[in-house]
């Protein structure tokens, strides 16, 4: 009897091996566990709303001076989407779609159809082995929440390339696709390799896309139940479309997560990465070469060289009803367009809560400052903040409204500096007798 004890036991924690269940690991994109349910019944949604955004602005909307018009409108916006999770034996599934058609009513240039995805396929390969598929996708042309924690998606989208500190209003596209491949050696002893393949294009011709591509290896070791370590290291490349440059890093870091309490978390990294930038620059030549050929300046190939300090953390705090979290980052991304390549330190906030009557609310707040080493050199930085809510009204129906505020400032560039505001209101309908999700 105690053999036969002991072999349901033992079969019973075989499974549990290709299962990470400690705190969640930032430098693998995992959104906080408080978040992660297991099950969230998919759900659609249509929205109705009015609303007013000021600063309206494209590339080609400047004047000769590079001076921006103060272009406001009142809007109106058809949304709708869908989330949920579910879960099989051996697959798990979860989506957040979003789209929207906006009719700005003073500004016919920019109306637009906007589209937002985020979706993961998690995959039971073997009893020791996972695989996992994160996209990121969408196309818009003024953006507000991108890459904020969603209620149904396992994986953190501030850890993807997502474009946050787009300045102007022009359309963009952009995808970001990750595969992870995890093994879990033993119960306390985990590794994983990743790839990330990067696509960001913007309509206007000034404007510089990406195409960008990173790999990754890490380890993981749970010191105890609460308790987990690792090592990792990233390869990337970032090429630049419509200017002539690339940039390569290579970035190593010490990984650590914390289960503070069975709600709280806390993960991170600390590490330094180098990085190698091609670009074009503009240099001033000899005076007397100026003065026979009739210019002051040639364009020269630069090759920039440096380390970076690298690495993140977060804290999270989980709620019966919702989930509360902060972070900071710093690294190497692909710029926002006008800038390429940049040095970026990000630092984010939000809090998420699901009423289980009448209520839903949201709030994000996101500073990021960044140094351009890419053909425009130079300081930019950028903070947004919003809040988002809905309450139910029964029947299906649901009050929306929500409001956005986005400051641009550079110390390098005088023009680069422009407040946005955007405020909406409206009706929602959805199934269900809870409140509609905040995205």
């Amino acid at each position: 009897m105690k053999l036969v004890r002991l072999l349901v036991l033992f079969g019973i924690a075989l499974p549990a091996l290709a299962q990470y269940a400690g705190p969640a690991i930032l430098s693998r994109g995992e959104a906080p566990t408080a978040i992660s349910a297991p099950e969230v019944k998919f759900r659609p949604f249509v929205e109705f709303t009015a609303g007013y955004e000021t600063n309206l602005t494209g590339v080609a909307v400047t004047d000769a001076q590079g001076t921006l018009p103060d272009l406001n409108s009142s809007t109106l916006s058809l949304i709708w989407g869908i989330s949920g999770a579910h879960s099989w034996r051996h697959t798990k599934i979860a989506l957040d779609y979003r789209g929207g058609l906006d009719d700005y009513r003073q500004q016919s240039r920019f109306d637009s159809i906007s589209q937002a995805l985020l979706f993961a396929l998690t995959q039971q390969v073997s009893r020791h082995t996972s695989l996992s598929i994160h996209e990121s996708a969408g196309v818009f042309t003024r953006a507000f929440g991108q890459g904020s924690l969603s209620q149904t998606i396992p994986y953190d989208p501030a850890q993807s390339f997502i474009p946050t500190t787009d300045f102007f209003d022009n359309r963009t596209t952009f995808s970001d696709t990750q595969v992870n491949f995890n093994i879990q050696k033993t119960s306390r002893l985990s590794f994983s390799l990743a790839g990330d393949y990067i696509v960001t294009r913007y309509r206007a011709a000034g404007l510089a896309g990406t195409n960008g591509l990173t790999a990754s290896g890490n380890t993981q070791y749970r010191l105890s139940r609460r308790s987990t370590i690792g090592a990792d290291y990233t390869f990337g490349r970032f090429v630049s479309q419509h200017q002539f440059g690339d940039a390569v890093f290579h970035a190593v870091s010490g990984t650590f997560a914390r289960a503070l309490s069975a709600k709280t978390e806390f993960s991170g990294s600390v590490g330094a990465a180098h990085l190698e930038q091609t670009s074009l620059v503009s240099v001033p030549i000899d005076p007397a070469i100026a003065a026979l050929l009739g210019i002051s300046a040639a364009t020269e190939i630069n090759h920039f060289v440096t380390w970076v300090t690298s690495g993140g953390l977060r804290l999270s705090r989980g709620f019966r009803q919702g989930v509360a979290y902060v972070g900071i980052s710093r690294g190497i991304n692909p710029g926002n367009g006008l800038f390429t390549t940049s040095i970026s330190t990000d630092a984010t906030a939000g809090y998420t809560y699901t009423g289980l009557r009448r209520w839903s609310f949201g709030a994000r707040a996101l500073y990021s400052r960044a140094k351009s080493v890419g053909n425009i050199q130079g300081d930019y930085k950028t903070l947004a903040a919003g809040f988002s809510a809905s309450r139910s009204l029964g029947h299906y129906a649901h009050l929306v409204f929500g409001y956005d505020l986005r400051q641009y400032d550079s110390g390098s560039f005088n023009n680069y500096n422009r407040v946005i505001q955007a405020a909406h209101f409206g009706i929602g309908f959805a199934p269900g007798d809870v409140p509609l999700r905040i995205w």
